[in-house]
């Protein structure tokens, strides 16, 4: 069962690893029918698991808490006092891996900063990412097929490689029903539709990506360079998450302890290069 949505807006560009990588280009992961990119759900659990990891092995009641949402790991069936706590707890052994209460999805995007010459900062979307995301809320309002903008549509938009002219633009007046009017995304006012193809291609030109070299102990280059791709900052996105059927009556229990969790964590490191400040994100739950 989905109870609802988390957002991420990006504060850092976010790298999380792909499964190919095309001469000395480390790309990031992507959807495999759309090819935009997304963060697992295994890299968004891993890092708020992580955040519930007692910094004390004797600390019992908070490693019981951190199965009761995530379920347990081979290495917790070694902790004789974990083993015995978990069966007072809930009656049942130990003996083998255990199943969480709280699932977690995919991450998808919603807005995307592209650089513009005539407007500096503009978030784009497309039908398909809006349609997704209204599916979740249970919107249904008209969802924009052409190019819509809240932008003056008698004006041209020069974006990083392409140019709307007033004739390619048409008026969006709902497009505040597609931005989550909250504190933490107020920053995204302008606002920019686009086909779906084409939203792709500008996504992708707009994705950062930093050249590194390995360097020897002359500090001189020493072999080849590579790139590395990574969602951009002020990026909007949002993960479903929900409670598991094996709840049995505990889902009311797993639903505070994941929301407490969140409010306890507003800022989130997820992917790699965390010493290079990637990756972090801040949080907050979709207003009810």
């Amino acid at each position: 069962m989905i109870e609802d949505l988390v957002y991420l807006y990006l504060l850092s560009p976010l790298h999380t690893g792909g499964a190919t990588q095309e001469g000395n280009l480390l790309g990031i992961a992507r959807e495999s029918h759309t090819n935009l990119p997304y963060i697992p759900s295994s890299s968004i659990r891993g890092r708020l698991r992580a955040t519930m990891e007692p910094s004390e092995k004797t600390d019992i009641d908070a490693k019981l808490e951190q199965i009761f949402l995530f379920g347990s790991e081979i290495d917790d069936q070694k902790n004789a006092s974990l083993v015995a706590a978990y069966k007072t707890t809930t009656t049942k052994e130990l003996n083998q891996l255990v199943q969480g209460n709280l699932w977690i999805g995919d991450a998808s995007i919603l807005w995307v900063p592209v650089p513009s010459l005539s407007h500096g900062v503009i978030w784009v979307s497309s039908p398909l990412l809006l349609r997704r995301w209204a599916k979740f809320n249970k919107i249904e309002a008209e969802i924009p097929t052409d190019y819509c903008t809240n932008l003056d549509s008698q004006k041209s938009v020069y974006l990083k490689d392409a140019i709307l002219k007033p004739s390619d633009l048409k008026d969006w007046n709902t497009w505040e029903i597609f931005v989550p009017q909250v504190e933490e995304a107020k920053g995204i006012e302008r606002v920019l539709v686009l086909p779906d193809k084409h939203c792709a291609t500008l996504i992708q030109m707009a994705l950062w990506r930093q050249v590194k070299v390995k360097l020897d102990e002359h500090k001189t280059v020493d072999g080849g360079f590579r790139y590395e791709e990574a969602i951009p900052p002020d990026t909007l996105m949002y993960f479903p998450w929900g409670i598991t059927s094996q709840a049995n009556g505990k889902a009311d229990d797993a639903k505070e302890s994941f929301k407490t969790l969140l409010s306890d964590h507003e800022i989130l490191q997820i992917g790699g290069q965390e010493s290079l400040g990637r990756g972090f994100v801040q949080t907050w739950l979709a207003p009810n």
